[in-house]
């Protein structure tokens, strides 16, 4: 399979949502997708958030979205929001690609760790995440609060 892993132009952005959109359908959250294209859009444009994508000819078929942040422990920080691959193309070595770049950015960028969530019921993920040498944080807990929703 011919891929090209790079980072996400605008022009990616519908095929970017409509990969959150199946993340969002496969972990049974479809409702609570509420960004929308136009919403990713003017973030792209602000800088609120960077991608790396894996393109198939001229198709987006895995990608990896996330921003700069900041550790008061640790200092910078990559914080990973989403990462997901088609699900025809799992298991094939994209997100293995994917990560890679990501992992290749968040170094060249001098960030000192990389952070992200995974459910705990999506082993495939975990199992993905093991591979790698992950510190996995089961002591805290994920709190939020919903504003302008």
């Amino acid at each position: 399979m011919k891929l090209h892993i790079r980072k996400a132009k605008k022009r990616d952005l519908p095929s970017i949502y409509q990969l959150v959109a199946e993340l969002a359908k496969y972990e049974k959250a479809e409702d609570q997708l509420t960004a929308t294209l136009d919403d990713y859009i003017m973030d792209f444009e602000k800088g609120s958030f960077e991608c790396i994508v894996a393109e198939k000819v001229d198709s987006i078929i895995g990608m990896a979205l996330y921003y700069g942040t900041y550790s008061t422990w640790k200092g910078r920080m990559l914080y990973l929001e989403d990462f997901v691959v088609e699900e025809k193309y799992r298991g094939s070595g994209v997100g293995k690609m994917i990560f890679s770049k990501l992992l290749e950015e968040a170094r060249r960028k001098e960030y000192r760790l990389i952070k992200w969530q995974v459910l705990d019921w999506n082993q495939p993920a975990i199992n993905f995440y093991e591979k790698y040498e992950v510190h996995t944080d089961k002591e805290w807990w994920n709190m939020k609060i919903f504003l302008n929703t």
